[in-house]
């Protein structure tokens, strides 16, 4: 019995589709892709959020000027733009993220599913 158990489970496991949908590994990557997730800087669903707001001097004038950094919006994005930007190497602060291009798609379909 308990090897026909055994045998069972691993039939089943063969069969399997998932066990989890691209919805929930989308999320799970969106949240925590490889340390640091992408709704820290692009807000919960893509819609971009400010950063960091510091005062810069301008030299020329000596005032000294508000400035933000902020995340764009990317639940807009094609999935080409999302992956470009991604995985593009010429970056100001976005960190290096070396995900799949199965991981893209199914974060983009995470963004998209999340603005309904």
């Amino acid at each position: 019995m308990k090897k026909l158990i055994i045998l069972l489970f691993f039939i089943n496991l063969i069969y399997a589709e998932s066990f989890i949908t691209d919805m929930e590994y989308g999320k799970m990557l969106y949240k925590n892709p490889r340390g640091i997730g992408c709704h820290k800087c692009h807000g919960l669903k893509g819609e971009g959020l400010v950063i960091a707001s510091y005062k810069e001097l301008n030299k020329t004038s000596e005032q000294k000027v508000d400035f933000n950094l902020t995340a764009p919006r990317i639940n807009n994005l094609s999935p080409q733009e999302l992956a470009d930007g991604i995985t593009s190497k010429k970056r100001s602060v976005m960190p290096s993220y070396f995900l799949t291009k199965d991981e893209i798609i199914v974060i983009y379909k995470y963004l998209k599913q999340s603005q309904k």
